[in-house]
């Protein structure tokens, strides 16, 4: 535990009505879940917000007034000083354009950029809403299965080119580090994947959402690519992930070529993205300026959480093999041993254990065998999850 922040203690996830933990969705969606659950299936985190964070909500909802306002250069300075200090990236201010979360401005940017009958490549299992934004506005998903190979996954660039030369698609979105794993992309492959995007006029999106928390290894945002490749780039991120702002619904995407960035403004034009959320502005701009120092010691509590697990599980859950997982803290298990597949042992488990996992199904194709665990709570509770499923093992 960090000597200045107590990540040991939870927030009182009732007052924010958080869908991980409410009862009655709890009940739709996993029936068979026991009274005493404990969820770990959402990618939420149950700390506390950092103080900085808190003080600059405080300090906007006393002031009382909550009209409409504008993304100002105290936005503009906290994204391009973050963005070098953390991610060694100059972004100009013309490239930075603010929405209202990552999830809703992929729907956009597959409206902005798609065709009826157009299709989009995603590299499977990956972050559903990539899938359902497609789905949601009639296009076709071409999937390019990962390899899963020594505990980690690897890019089939061979079917990349392939399918790229064969079905056209106007956009690849490309999750990096990748959701579900954790797999941080070395520059290289990312410059591989961008230069077969560029060969075969496909605009390459890259969400760069999950690159706060990072375990082991070194973040490569998409932005250090040689200048070739950035004017067919869009890079979407926000502090959603790393500071746990989910819910205040506003992100952000930097965009070096004015010709791509005109089109995509255009589609929140047609939308009415206009304004921010004043809440979210504020955070972001806290998170950025002042909460360095937390996300650091937060990182450093779920490396240690992580190590736990990956220990417990190796020496302790039959037929479990954890994935080598570089950044976020949402473990992706391979189950092929137990002979059960996904679905079958996330009802399990969360029948018998009373823990309810994610299950690899859901993540648009290629993950049949595998589900997903959340260490964003405090130890205490990830480890009586463990122990309950250790204790209700699945096991054919």
């Amino acid at each position: 535990m960090s000597a200045k922040f107590n990540f040991d203690v939870m927030a009182d996830r009732s007052l924010d009505h958080a869908r991980k933990w409410d009862r009655e969705i709890i009940q739709q969606k996993f029936p068979y879940a026991k009274e005493d659950y404990i969820p770990m299936w959402i990618a939420d985190m149950d700390f506390p917000a950092a103080p900085a964070v808190r003080k600059a909500l405080v300090e906007v909802a006393e002031n009382g007034a909550y009209g409409y306002g504008y993304a100002h250069d105290g936005f503009y300075s906290a994204v391009m000083s973050w963005q070098h200090r953390r991610h060694n990236v100059d972004v100009e201010r013309d490239w930075i354009t603010l929405a209202y979360g990552t999830v809703p401005t992929i729907h956009y940017l597959y409206q902005a950029f798609c065709q009826p009958n157009d299709c989009v490549i995603l590299n499977t299992p990956v972050y559903d809403p990539f899938g359902y934004a497609a789905h949601n506005n009639g296009f076709r998903i071409i999937s390019n299965p990962l390899i899963y190979q020594d505990r980690t996954y690897y890019i089939d660039f061979d079917l990349f080119e392939e399918q790229m030369q064969r079905f056209h698609p106007r956009i690849h979105l490309f999750c990096s580090p990748h959701n579900p794993g954790g797999r941080i992309w070395t520059l290289e492959e990312i410059e591989r994947v961008a230069e077969i995007c560029y060969k075969n006029n496909c605009l390459l999106v890259v969400d760069e959402v999950h690159c706060e928390h990072i375990m082991s290894g070194d973040f490569h945002s998409a932005l250090q690519l040689p200048d070739r490749y950035l004017d067919n780039l869009i890079v979407l991120t926000s502090p959603n992930k790393g500071f746990n702002l989910g819910g205040l619904k506003t992100s952000y995407s930097m965009i070096p070529s004015a010709r791509v960035r005109d089109v995509f403004r255009h589609r929140l034009e047609m939308n009415s993205i206009t304004s921010p959320n004043t809440f979210g502005c504020a955070a972001i701009i806290a998170a950025y300026n002042e909460g360095e120092e937390w996300l650091d010691a937060i990182t450093d509590y779920l490396r240690e959480s992580y190590k736990q697990t990956a220990d417990f599980i190796e020496s302790r859950m039959k037929g479990w093999e954890l994935m080598h997982m570089q950044a976020s803290y949402l473990p992706w298990v391979n189950i092929s041993g137990t002979g059960a597949t996904a679905t079958e042992l996330c009802e399990h488990m969360a029948r018998e254990a009373g823990v309810i996992v994610g299950d690899g199904t859901f993540y648009v194709d290629n993950g049949s065998q595998f589900i997903r665990l959340n260490l964003g709570c405090p130890r205490a509770l990830s480890s009586e999850a463990l122990l309950r499923m250790e204790a209700h093992q699945l096991v054919r």
